[in-house]
């Protein structure tokens, strides 16, 4: 009996002992189920980042191909061998974890090698951790952050990195004090230089071109003509007509220099804006741009929810296992099919440049399963489904879909994405049946090399560049000439002092104007008394003295009587033609000295003016001329070369050229053929001397 009662008391101890174990099994299973989905998750992102880095120390994310493709890891391994430690480095978009340096410390934890862990994104290094080595991870982290710009780009980021834990943390902490110092708040935020430049920088450097390359070429036409008309203007030492300082530049020149200049700014443009790409970003292989959709595709064929093992986890095992379940079940109802999750963050980097419905449609071609295609991002917590050939639900019912569902506005760090597929799962099981299949069209994502490929310079806004910088050369033209009249005019009323005798316009119109009889006689008569002025040595001659004296006479000694109505028209004719005849004396007098020749060899010089128009200069021959259309009468006057050639081309027309006078007296509006008035002038057409007699003959001064 006392034998039974003490195997009774042992079972009663083994019965006492296993409800213990029991209890403490039910408490950590507790536990374990209680505690946050993401201590678990973290874990998970954390292994499988390490087993990546088991195989290889640099990991380069398939999620990020737009911006840094997975063929770029040899030259981060290559820029990792020149820190002098054992270097691993993880490049993951910029979301995958809350705290970098955490999730580098469960990365070393579970790879359990010592070294510095590295953590980059699509734009830089973002964190930096050394483990059991030394090396000056913040230092270097501080150089790579304010030495370069935000376009600078992830590689060269980790390049600027590497280069500074090389030099050793003496060296580094030195370079990161002065780049605080420069660039960081006590340097007054200034800024790196940025190393490209963006569309529309672009447009406004084909702008700009576009103005330059139309606007300066026809500035220099314009400015060249205008030049040339005025120096053409100038009377030359002599005098003749339309003889001003000739042009130096053969004809056509100005074109060739415009056309060269054209040529110029163009060529300088092209080599200037030389830019075609507006990111650092490589180019990806069409491999870098299916890896995650074969990663994707493998892990739907095993299992219909594949979470993302890269990103933090957002679903916990039990409601990955819901999910499932809602699954398997809308297969085996009626009309059901598959579906399938796949919770993934989307963004502009990626292969599908951030479009769900491009993925939906990648993995689905490369399942080759038709039903319905979940993409759940758990950046931002969007849920997007598109259903390819199941007609219990059509496509266009999912458009549908409520937006509580589709999107999450909430704090939530997992957006309750859990929940949401539930209600999604909902949705698509109360879906209302249909006839026929639904196939959505195939989406595609852009081309990678558009995304930062610039437009050529000359394109888009060049175009409208060059009718600005036309109509803009027209308007500075414009400017300039009416600015250059203007002061031309102001100085010569307020400064009575004439102009140079080679500044002064030649012109020699058939009918002036008694107020252009009288401007011209005054700058032309002050231009002669200057030049006696400035030279007393040539002003004895007797020739430009002869010519001087004879237009003093003709206002009475006063050359502020041009401006009075007092000197008629005919004798403000003989003061123009006496004053050039007087200054080419004096020039010919000049050029005789210097080059040691005879002057009296020059002394007949200007004798004869042309008859037609004795503004024209001197006569070159004498010639038969018909100076009327009426009658067939000629006379044999002195002219010009221009007279003389449009009396031999067209003889018909040269009386044209004959020069009237506004008329005096009563019959002031008549004009009156200049040989044909009162007084002096008509004596000119047989010469200046003849001229001058006449004129001291009229005054009684011999």
């Amino acid at each position: 009996m006392q034998g039974v009662q003490v195997a009774a008391g042992a079972g009663c101890g083994i019965r006492r002992r296993c409800a213990l174990a029991f209890s403490l099994l039910l408490f950590f299973c507790a536990l374990w189920t209680a505690a946050p989905a993401g201590a678990a998750d973290d874990n998970t992102q954390a292994a499988h980042l390490a087993d990546r880095l088991r195989d290889n120390p640099v990991y380069v994310t398939d999620q990020l191909p737009r911006e840094v493709p997975r063929s770029a890891a040899p030259d981060f391994a290559r820029a990792a061998e020149r820190t002098g430690v054992p270097t691993y480095v993880l490049v993951l978009p910029g979301h995958s974890a809350d705290d970098g340096e955490a999730l580098l410390g469960a990365v070393h934890d579970r790879l359990g090698r010592d070294g510095l862990y590295v953590l980059v994104d699509y734009l830089e290094v973002t964190d930096a951790v050394a483990f059991g080595v030394k090396a000056p991870a913040e230092d270097a982290l501080t150089v790579a952050l304010y030495e370069l710009p935000y376009d600078a780009g992830p590689l060269r980021s980790f390049e600027r990195f590497a280069d500074v834990v090389a030099q050793g943390g003496a060296k580094a902490a030195a370079q990161a004090e002065t780049a605080h110092e420069r660039y960081g708040d006590s340097g007054g935020g200034e800024d790196p230089e940025e190393l490209y430049i963006g569309p529309t920088d672009r447009e406004n450097q084909a702008f700009l071109t576009g103005i330059v390359l139309t606007g300066i070429p026809l500035l220099i036409l314009l400015l060249g003509s205008f030049v040339r008309r005025r120096r053409r203007r100038r009377p030359s030492a002599h005098g003749s007509p339309g003889s001003g300082t000739p042009s130096r530049l053969p004809r056509g020149a100005l074109s060739g220099v415009a056309l060269l200049t054209a040529v110029a700014i163009a060529l300088g443009a092209w080599l200037t804006f030389d830019q075609t790409t507006s990111s650092a970003a490589q180019a990806p292989t069409a491999a870098d741009l299916s890896a995650r959709v074969d990663r994707v595709v493998k892990g739907l064929k095993q299992d219909p929810v594949y979470t993302d093992p890269e990103s933090q986890q957002v679903l916990d095992a039990g409601q990955r296992a819901r999910l499932r379940d809602r699954i398997s079940e809308f297969g085996r109802s009626e009309g059901g099919g598959p579906v399938f999750v796949s919770v993934v963050p989307l963004m502009t980097e990626d292969e599908s440049a951030g479009n769900a419905h491009v993925f939906a449609s990648a993995v689905h071609a490369g399942l080759g399963r038709d039903g319905v295609y979940v993409v759940a991002d758990p950046l931002d917590g969007d849920i997007n489904g598109v259903s390819y050939g199941l007609p219990r639900v059509p496509n266009r019912s999912l458009f549908d879909l409520p937006d509580s569902v589709q999107y999450d506005d909430s704090e939530a760090r997992d957006h309750q994405l859990g929940d949401r597929l539930g209600q999604f799962m909902t949705f698509v099981e109360k879906a209302p049946r249909t006839d026929g299949l639904d196939h959505p069209a195939v989406d595609r994502a852009p081309e990678p090399v558009d995304d930062h490929a610039l437009a050529p310079l000359f394109s888009g806004d060049f175009w409208p560049g060059l009718i600005v910088g036309a109509f803009g050369a027209l308007v500075l033209f414009a400017l300039l000439a009416g600015a250059l009249s203007i002061v031309g005019t102001v100085l010569r009323r307020r400064n009575p002092a004439p102009l140079p005798s080679g500044a002064l316009p030649f012109e020699a119109p058939t009918d002036p104007s008694l107020g252009y009889l009288r401007r011209t006689a005054r700058s032309e008569l002050l231009a002669l008394q200057r030049e006696f002025t400035d030279n007393p040595e040539q002003a004895a001659h007797i020739r430009a003295w002869d010519c001087f004296d004879g237009a003093m006479l003709l206002v009475d000694g006063d050359v502020d009587a041009l401006a009075d109505d007092a000197v008629e028209p005919a004798s403000l004719v003989a003061v123009v033609v006496l004053s050039r005849a007087g200054r080419a004396a004096l020039s010919t007098e000049a050029a005789s000295d210097d080059s040691n020749s005879n002057s009296n060899s020059n002394s007949n010089t200007y004798n004869l003016c042309c008859g037609l128009n004795p503004l024209h200069g001197p006569a070159v021959s004498r010639h038969h001329i018909r100076i009327s259309a009426e009658g067939r009468r000629r006379s044999l006057l002195p002219v010009c070369q221009m007279c003389r050639e449009t009396a031999i081309v067209e003889p018909g027309t040269v009386h044209t050229l004959r020069m009237t006078l506004p008329g005096t007296g009563p019959e002031r509006g008549d004009r009156v053929p200049y040989e044909e008035v009162t007084g002096p002038l008509p004596a000119i057409r047989n010469g200046i001397p003849q001229l001058i007699n006449r004129i001291r003959e009229s005054t009684s001064v011999r």
